[in-house]
């Protein structure tokens, strides 16, 4: 995976975590401790799939220019 994405994807990755755990703590206690988890590492990869998909990759290869010889017409 290039470097440049993972710049992007780690740190949605981090905040969606963190908001996550501190929506449910303050706001849905009737929530068992096993459902909250599961919604944390859920959205947490849900976010890192969405943020792959959607923030620039742009160091992938580039493919070949077309040869400028293709123009011309041969001489015969």
């Amino acid at each position: 995976m290039e470097k440049r994405r993972l710049k992007f994807i780690i740190p949605t990755m981090v905040i969606v975590a963190t908001s996550a755990i501190l929506m449910l703590v303050n706001y849905y206690e009737e929530v068992p401790t096993y459902h909250k988890i599961l919604i944390v590492i859920s959205a947490t990869i849900f976010s890192g799939i969405l943020a792959h998909g959607l923030f620039p990759h742009n160091d992938e290869e580039i493919p070949d220019e077309k040869p400028s010889n293709i123009n011309k017409k041969s001489s015969k």
